[in-house]
């Protein structure tokens, strides 16, 4: 009889769960409490989430945002201006795949708000003015397609027409193989874009965000930077772990492909906190384009007439 009790029991418990109501994605999006997946510390608030800027305060974890939340952090809340491009028609191939790719684009267009994975800006830290790309990951994972293509190779020319420079915050899975052929050209088109951009002597900066880049988009334009910095703890590849591993046939490194093993590897610049981001860009791009130089040298030649007439009176 015992082992009825205990089937009842484990039948009872089944229906238990099975009756129980979890909460829909709109419970979830509408709730106080953001699940801590990073270090299974619990649920926190989001509003203490956002008050990290996303990252958490556990195990320093840095969270996966979108562009506009990125551009908000870096300056300020709308204190910049978003480059509208014009975009080239959807599906190009007419692809199907267990649905329509048409019907992903609706999807992914619904869910972030953005016509393309790339959204754009012109902005300033410092009044030093730039332009800055971000890749959004909720869009189809941020794969670059003909649009992304068209949108980045839009802000790479009116960072040239502005004479400023160009920052390509990047969270990408790579090529859109939606769109096949078409897509790969665009590691094509970027480098030239890339090109024209150093042509006129203005920096290229690429920041790695979390959670990923990959593939093709690493690839491609993000290789060409002249400065590399990455979030920390974000994962920066071409193939995957699984797929260099079955190629070797060899143990990789726990680390291998997280930000700083690629800094100790010498593919990247550096590492740095969400927070310090402005700030460290703004001392890069400062260097790069030499601001500051000229007041250094009326310093300087300020300083060298006061020690002249210092020792003249001495004598």
């Amino acid at each position: 009889m015992n082992w009825i009790l205990k089937l009842k029991r484990f039948g009872e418990s089944i229906k238990k769960n099975v009756l129980k109501k979890f909460p829909s994605k709109d419970d979830q999006d509408n709730s106080q409490w953001t699940p801590l997946n990073c270090c299974n510390s619990g649920p926190t608030l989001k509003s203490d989430l956002e008050e990290h800027l996303f990252v958490c305060p556990n195990c320093k974890f840095n969270h996966t945002i979108n562009p506009k939340t990125r551009f908000d952090m870096m300056f300020g809340e709308n204190n910049w201006e978003e480059i509208n491009c014009p975009l080239p028609p959807d599906n190009p191939l007419n692809f199907v795949d267990s649905k329509p790719y048409s019907d992903r684009l609706k999807s992914a267009r619904k869910k972030t708000g953005q016509d393309c994975a790339v959204l754009s800006c012109v902005a300033k830290i410092n009044e030093v003015q730039m332009v800055v790309s971000a890749l959004n990951f909720d869009f189809m994972g941020a794969s670059i397609a003909t649009s992304e293509c068209e949108s980045l190779i839009f802000a790479i020319q009116t960072a040239i027409n502005k004479k400023c420079s160009f920052v390509l915050a990047s969270a990408s899975g790579g090529m859109r193989m939606q769109e096949g052929i078409l897509s790969l050209q665009s590691m094509a088109k970027l480098t030239i874009a890339i090109n024209e951009l150093k042509k006129n002597n203005l920096p290229f900066v690429v920041l790695y965000c979390a959670p990923a880049t990959a593939g093709g988009t690493t690839a491609s334009i993000t290789s060409l930077s002249d400065i590399a910095m990455a979030e920390e703890g974000v994962t920066i590849a071409f193939s995957g772990k699984r797929v260099v591993a079955a190629t070797v046939r060899e143990q990789l490194d726990e680390n291998i492909q997280r930000s700083d093993w690629v800094l100790d590897k010498g593919f990247l610049d550096l590492e740095v906190e969400r927070k310090d981001i402005p700030n460290k860009l703004y001392k890069i791009l400062s260097i790069l384009l030499k601001l500051g130089t000229e007041a250094n040298k009326e310093n300087n030649d300020e300083t060298s007439e006061n020690i002249v007439q210092i020792t003249k009176a001495a004598s």
